[in-house]
């Protein structure tokens, strides 16, 4: 993968990632020219209604990261492996060579898996890590790393995951403090999520930065945008436009 995330690090470079599911989003986002766009497995809230990531399947994943792929054509796309995906080391590394098929350049996996990471690092497939908050194992979302044992818990795997080799870490809602701390301390850079400003680059959902959902406002969320209000108000005009026969009119007729 043609990414340099230690040296963006090293340059003091904020590293941007945002999530894409499919084609036209993805092609957008490499037009955009941001540095890295993830196939999440949020897909199965934002994309599938479901109310969690629990119920993703890796045919969902591949799908949509073939479309992603389509559209990105000069930004490394990371694929997310889903629940159930990595459960064992041959599960892992059959299901990573199958992202990279799809046209991934990564794959991204919740939680210290040692031995299903270095599998996939001998076998050359660049790993995103994934701290804190862990949406596919969670009881319920909530800050992770308040408590003291909580913290050391979570440092000590950012360590772990840093000498195994992979490229950068994701963290999800952790105090600031514990970002700052693991951003210090590890080689690699750290992408935040609900984590503070301290971490070496940022990533939301591409949905909800740009508000599709005005329901889900975690505190982390900044909307960049109203898209839930533009496409409202655009299909109201359209509605009133074909009802009242204004639509289409001579400028949109082929004579």
């Amino acid at each position: 993968m043609k990414f340099d995330a230690v040296g963006m690090k090293n340059r003091h470079e904020k590293i941007i990632m945002l999530t894409a599911y499919d084609f036209q989003m993805a092609k957008i986002l490499d037009e955009a020219g941001i540095d890295l766009i993830l196939v999440g497995d949020s897909l199965g809230m934002v994309m599938q209604g479901f109310m969690d990531t629990k119920s993703v399947t890796i045919e969902d994943m591949l799908y949509h990261t073939k479309a992603v792929s389509r559209g990105a054509k000069n930004t490394p796309v990371i694929g997310d492996m889903p629940i159930n995906s990595y459960r064992t080391v041959e599960d892992a590394l059959n299901n990573a060579k199958l992202f990279l098929e799809a046209g991934a350049d990564g794959v991204k996996i919740e939680g210290n898996k040692p031995e299903q990471i270095n599998a996939l690092l001998d076998h050359g497939i660049p790993v995103m890590g994934h701290l804190g908050l862990l949406p596919q194992t969670a009881g319920s979302y909530r800050v992770k790393g308040k408590k003291p044992e909580e913290a050391q818990k979570i440092l000590k795997d950012a360590l772990d995951l840093d000498q195994r080799g992979v490229f950068s870490m994701v963290l999800e809602c952790i105090p600031e403090s514990l970002a700052k701390k693991i951003t210090e301390t590890v080689k690699i850079p750290t992408i935040g999520i609900g984590a503070g400003k301290y971490c070496n680059g940022q990533v939301l959902v591409i949905n909800d930065m740009l508000g599709f959902d005005l329901s889900f406002a975690p505190r982390y969320l900044k909307r960049y945008a109203n898209l839930n209000k533009i496409i409202k108000d655009a299909v109201a005009r359209f509605k009133e436009e074909v009802s009242e026969g204004t639509y289409p009119d001579k400028e949109h007729t082929y004579h």
